[in-house]
This record gives C-alpha cells, structure tokens and sequence, in this order.
C-alpha cells in the first residue's frame, strides 16, 4: 500500500503542542490592522486551540496524526 499523502497547506497552519492538542493561528491578522482596535489585535496575534468540531475535518487533511482520534 502506498504512503498517504498530507495535505501541505494544513500542515503549515497546524502545529501539534507537547499535550497532543492541534494549534491555529486566528484569522484577519496580516493586513487592514488601523481599523482593529488594539485588543482586537492583540487577541488575533495569539494562538488558539482549534475546536473538538473542526478536529475531523483538520485530521483527515493530516493522516499521520491521526493516531489523535
């Protein structure tokens, strides 16, 4: 059987923390930041956990982490 493949763009967006939980990035932090307030942006640079939800959907793009089901 041939090796399954990962879905590049997850893996760049995803990273796996020390206790086996997957991180994101939030959204609507790179660019038109003069308009955000300033608590807005410092909550859109920080990382967040993402949501029991999406892991489905995030663990099929990554099948080598799969063993987190």
């Amino acid at each position: 059987m041939p090796k399954m493949k990962t879905r590049k763009s997850a893996s760049k967006r995803f990273r796996l923390t020390g206790s086996g939980k997957l991180v994101r990035r939030h959204a609507t932090g790179k660019h038109l930041l003069v308009q955000k307030g300033s608590s807005r942006q410092r909550r859109v640079k920080s990382s967040t956990v993402v949501s029991a939800s999406d892991m489905p959907r995030v663990l099929s793009q990554l099948p080598y982490l799969g063993y987190l089901k």
